[in-house]
């Protein structure tokens, strides 16, 4: 069996717990593709399982390899499965292991890449879009005229969010550094509140919906700026609805595959009705140090490790 590239997590810690190796290369069985990986997203997860942070949620054996969504080539098709070797394919890992030249995948995980985007702009996609999509309509449907408030809106989910609730007609308070004011008033919200000039709590007001990708201290100060019957959906805080205040309503989401929601977005982009913001391309052997930057730098778009470099 020949070997190929990845990024191996050793043990729980800091950068240096990751480190590029050499490892078997994996087969495709039923129900599952090979992908040669051209291009991986960079994600909050990454830091988090890295430090051991969700080791509850997520048990692992180490080593193991990180990595959550990917771009790349069908090179091999397990049994009954509909894809063929060199198509062009996009979607999440449906766990960890994206960062390595060859993963295994469920199909079903799975979806074409339009023409026109490239194996980097495909790879910014899976995890990001679908689990704004699905982030923002957790409690419900969205409702035109619904006042949305969004925690890390320059990021990667808070961009797609930002855009969808634009398009579904509410009134979106966007929360993010000063400089990227700009950038989320192009994406379509309505206010921006530089929280690097200003606590949010004294421009929102009355929210309905409160999209918490960013935790911690911010998580504890919404609570005051929701409408009587609002609600939190965060990302970042599993442990929120053992927090939520009495008489209030907190929920945890975690986003599942959605390969048929991931395509129609990936066509959305394609066709340039949705914005896809690609913050940096790096390198295969700048992965750890990407990780990190995710873990103590505020995100503008996404982080995408291109395997060609």
């Amino acid at each position: 069996m020949n070997n190929i590239r990845a990024l191996v997590l050793t043990e729980y810690g800091g950068p240096s717990a990751l480190k590029i190796s050499s490892i078997e290369a994996p087969v495709a069985g039923a129900g599952q593709v090979l992908v040669r990986v051209q291009a991986a997203g960079v994600n909050g997860l990454d830091w988090k399982v890295r430090e051991g942070y969700v080791r509850d949620a997520f048990p692992l054996q180490l080593p193991t390899v990180p990595g959550i969504e990917l771009a790349g080539i069908v090179e091999a098709a397990g049994a009954g499965t509909r894809l063929r070797k060199g198509d062009r394919v996009m979607g999440p890992r449906g766990g960890l292991g994206a960062y390595a030249d060859l993963v295994a995948v469920d199909e079903a995980n799975l979806c074409l890449i339009p023409e026109s985007l490239s194996f980097v702009e495909a790879a910014a996609l899976p995890v990001a879009s679908v689990a704004a999509w699905q982030s923002l309509n957790f409690a419900g449907p969205i409702q035109a005229g619904q006042r949305i408030l969004i925690h890390g809106a320059a990021g990667g989910l808070g961009g797609f969010a930002v855009q969808y609730a634009h398009q579904a007609g509410a009134v979106v308070f966007a929360a993010a550094l000063e400089e990227h004011a700009g950038y989320l008033r192009s994406l379509g919200a309505d206010h921006v509140i530089a929280y690097d000039k200003e606590q949010f709590e004294a421009s929102a007001r009355d929210i309905d919906l409160v999209l918490d990708y960013v935790g911690g201290e911010v998580l504890n100060r919404s609570w005051s700026v929701l409408a009587e019957d609002g609600v939190i959906v965060s990302t970042a805080s599993p442990a929120i609805q053992a927090s939520t205040p009495a008489g209030r309503r907190g929920l945890w989401f975690m986003n599942t595959s959605d390969g048929a929601r991931l395509q129609a977005i990936a066509e959305d982009v394609a066709h340039g009705r949705l914005h896809s913001k690609i913050g940096a391309v790096v390198r295969f052997d700048e992965l750890p140090a990407a990780i990190e930057r995710n873990r103590t730098q505020p995100q503008v778009g996404k982080t995408v490790v291109d395997f060609s470099l």
